[in-house]
This record gives structure tokens, C-alpha cells and sequence, in this order.
């Protein structure tokens, strides 16, 4: 009994002891929201395919754009290796100019096939045997000379180890020309050119031998293969950024009536819009029609999807109605019909992205008067393919730097290139200004 009487005080005792101990619980980590759903759609992205797949993709997209340069960065370094969504958050940065937390995942790409010698210092590796798929003969004959020719001065450009060359006609089928080049021992292909050409060709998830296309089509390129293009998409998305970098947030837009610059516009308004911008109205071109601005619409910059001749006729309509203060910023196609000053003074105040080479020199190419003065196919609309074309030779040359290092990338004649982590070649143009009627480089510094 006794015994008893003292353990039941010790009893109470010890569970009063447990009852004032605090019990430490993990803080609760909330995730997110748009990061959560993107991450869910990003695992379920790569289940599925057409326009599924890309309507994901497009969400995705939409979903990290509404962050914050900070909260996009961070979110993007908290998420683990092997993260679907990284990819997507990794092309977000990209766009912005941001800098990686880490590179890529690439372990699917293989670098070391046919007795590759190691790399230079600089990252330069290229293939031993290169095809070139470009439509030779027929109605594209003239744009693939462009890019033919650019291509070959920088590969003579190089005075290191050069690949061997040879080039296939894809005026018969793409497809065709792509079994020839592997047939023939090519470890490395460029092109095609044309988008259903690389639809084609990019239809197989696991080509022999991997390519970079010289355009972008439906499908991402498979692994160890990139793409590569001008597109009017890419030059929509370069100017929301600049505009959202200069402070606009509600954007009129005009817009021509040709695929390339409607095209443009719709990226354009997509990017603003996922980015927290607007579109004030969007105003189809047409020659001496009255500027009828939408009720209540307060822009406070103008996006021009317009040739040269047709900016300089709206101009003054722009004035008279209100927006002629306003920032404009246009594509690369405002300076097609340009070149006069005393008619392009209507012009002054327009930025435009620009191919890097003709506002600055570039190591290894001749500045583009001289390029045009020795070669027919650099000049006039030539001058941009030919660009095109060296910095397809550049793209051949560095693709493994690219590929995998975290925030590799090359000063080319087009602008500044990298990777993304779906194999497209990212493109940062330099910008111009119309002054006095003639283009003028914008110090990217002052941005």
C-alpha cells in the first residue's frame, strides 16, 4: 500500500512534466499558388500532345509571367533537379534577361559521338560532318542563298578545325533530303529552312543524327537538337519586354494586314498581358483611314506591326490623334522601304530591334557595307538572312557551350544567343531609334 501511495504523486508528477512541454512542429510552407498550378500543369504537360500540349504550355507560361523578376528567380532555384517546370521557369528568365540558378538538365545529349576532338578554351566544338538542308532550287532559292553565304563566311572565318561540308537540296521534301545527309555519314545537320520542313523532320522524337533547325515549327526539338529562327513571335515577345522595361502598361497597337505582322501583334499582346499590361486597343492599318482610338482608351505607348512606307503614312494620323508623344516601338519590318532621311524624319522616335552587326562590329565579319559590297546575297532584305546564316555557323560551332553550362551564351550578328531548356535558341536583339530620319543605335546601358 505504501509503495502504491508513492508512485501515483510520481505518476501525476511526470504527467504534469509532459503536459508543460512544448511540442515543436515544422513551420507550414505555403506554396506559391501560380508556381503550384504551373508545376501540376508542367507533370502533366509532358503526358500529352497537339494542341493539349500546347495550351499547357501556354498556361504555364501565362502563370509565370504574372511574378515578379525577385519571386520568379527564387522560385525557379527552389525547384529540385529532375522539375518539369523548370524548363519553363528557366525560358521566363531568359526572356528577361535574367540570369539561371543552374543549368539546364542535358543529360539526354551526347556531344561525343563521331571522335569529336575536346573543346577550346571557349567552349568552340564543332561536329566533324555537317549537312546543310536548305531549299537550293525553286521559289526559296534567293533566301537560302542569304543564308548559304552568311553561313560560309563565318565557317572560313574560323581558323581552327572546320567541319566538312556538304549541302542538300530540300526543294524535293525535307525529309528526303535529311535520309540523304545521314546516309552519308553527316554527324551533325543545319536546317531545314522552311517550318513544314522542320515539322517533318522533327516529327521523329529520336532522329539519327541531330539537327539545327533554321526555323521553328510545332514540335519542340527532340533531345540534342535545337532550333533557331527570326520569327515575328520572337520579335513580339522582344518588344513587350522592352516596352514593359520602359514602363508601359497600357499599349495601342497597329497592326498591318500581312501573316508576319499580325503574328506579331498577338505575341506582342500575350506577353503584355501575362505580364500584367494591357492592350488600350488594337487598330488594323489602312491608308488614310481616320484613327478612331476606343472610348476611354489611355495608352501610354504605341507597338507598330508596320513596313517603313506605311509607319511614315501614319505618322502624322498618330499625331492628330493623340498618340504622337507616346513612346512607338515597331518591328525589324519598319525599316522595309526606309533609307531616305528627308522622308524617314516621319519616322523619328520609332525603336525597332535590330540585327547586332549593323550597329556595331562584330569579331570575324566585315561590317554589312562591306559584306554587301562583295557579296550579292547580303544586300538589301539579303543583309538580315545573311546574318542569320553566320549565326547559324556560330550555333554549330558552340552549341555544347550553350547547352550545357547555366548562362552560357554568344555574341552573334542577330543579337545575343542562347539555349532554353526545350533546345530553342533564345535571341536578345540590339535596338535602334530613328533620328533625323536615320537609325540610330539605342545605348542599351541607358535601358
Amino acid at each position: 500500500m505504501v509503495i502504491k501511495r508513492l508512485a501515483i504523486p510520481l505518476l501525476l508528477a511526470a504527467l504534469a512534466g509532459c503536459a508543460s512541454t512544448e511540442v515543436q512542429r515544422a513551420p507550414t510552407v505555403v506554396e506559391n499558388p501560380a508556381i503550384a498550378e504551373a508545376r501540376a500543369l508542367a507533370r502533366e504537360q509532358a503526358t500529352l500532345s497537339g494542341r493539349a500540349r500546347s495550351d499547357a504550355a501556354a498556361r504555364i507560361d501565362a502563370l509565370l509571367a504574372r511574378l515578379d523578376d525577385a519571386t520568379l528567380s527564387r522560385e525557379a532555384a527552389a525547384l529540385p533537379k529532375g522539375e518539369p517546370l523548370y524548363n519553363f521557369a528557366g525560358r521566363a528568365l531568359l526572356n528577361r534577361g535574367l540570369p539561371l540558378p543552374r543549368p539546364f538538365d542535358r543529360s539526354d545529349w551526347n556531344f561525343d559521338t563521331a571522335g569529336r576532338p575536346p573543346a577550346d578554351r571557349d567552349g568552340y566544338r564543332p561536329p566533324m560532318k555537317v549537312a546543310l538542308l536548305l531549299p537550293l532550287t525553286g521559289t526559296q532559292a534567293a533566301v537560302a542563298a542569304s543564308v548559304r553565304d552568311g553561313y560560309l563566311a563565318g565557317y572560313y572565318a574560323e581558323s581552327r578545325r572546320r567541319p566538312e561540308l556538304r549541302f542538300y537540296d530540300t526543294a524535293a521534301g525535307a525529309k528526303a533530303a535529311y535520309a540523304r545527309a545521314v546516309s552519308d555519314g553527316n554527324d551533325f545537320v543545319v536546317g531545314p529552312l522552311a517550318r513544314e520542313g522542320v515539322d517533318a523532320v522533327f516529327a521523329d522524337a529520336t532522329p539519327q543524327v541531330p539537327l539545327l533547325a533554321l526555323n521553328r515549327g510545332e514540335h519542340q526539338p527532340p533531345a540534342g537538337s535545337a532550333s533557331y529562327s527570326l520569327s515575328p513571335e520572337d520579335e513580339g515577345v522582344a518588344a513587350a519586354e522592352y516596352l514593359l522595361d520602359a514602363g508601359a502598361r497600357s499599349v495601342m497597337v497597329v497592326a498591318g494586314g500581312e501573316d508576319i505582322q499580325r503574328r506579331a501583334a498577338q505575341a506582342l499582346r500575350a506577353r503584355l498581358q501575362a505580364r500584367g499590361g494591357g492592350i488600350a486597343g488594337q487598330l488594323d492599318y489602312a491608308p488614310g483611314a481616320s484613327l478612331a482610338l476606343p472610348d476611354g482608351s489611355k495608352p501610354d505607348a504605341v507597338f507598330l506591326a508596320l513596313k517603313g512606307s506605311q509607319a511614315r503614312e501614319l505618322a502624322p494620323r498618330l499625331a492628330m490623334a493623340g498618340l504622337g508623344g507616346l513612346p512607338r516601338v515597331a518591328t525589324s519590318q519598319v525599316v522595309s522601304g526606309t533609307g531616305k532621311p528627308a522622308e524617314d524624319v516621319a519616322l523619328d522616335g520609332i525603336v525597332y530591334p535590330i540585327e547586332t552587326w549593323t550597329v556595331r562590329s562584330v569579331p570575324g565579319l566585315p561590317t554589312p557595307a562591306s559584306a554587301a559590297s562583295r557579296v550579292d546575297s547580303a544586300r538589301g532584305p539579303g543583309a538580315r538572312l545573311f546574318a542569320f546564316g553566320y549565326d547559324a555557323w556560330l550555333l554549330t560551332g558552340y552549341l555544347e557551350r550553350l547547352a550545357l553550362s547555366a548562362n552560357a551564351d554568344i555574341q552573334g550578328t542577330t543579337g545575343r544567343l542562347s539555349l532554353d531548356g526545350f533546345g530553342n535558341v533564345v535571341r536578345r536583339p540590339s535596338w535602334s531609334r530613328f533620328s533625323g530620319g536615320v537609325a540610330r543605335p539605342v545605348d542599351e546601358r541607358a535601358r
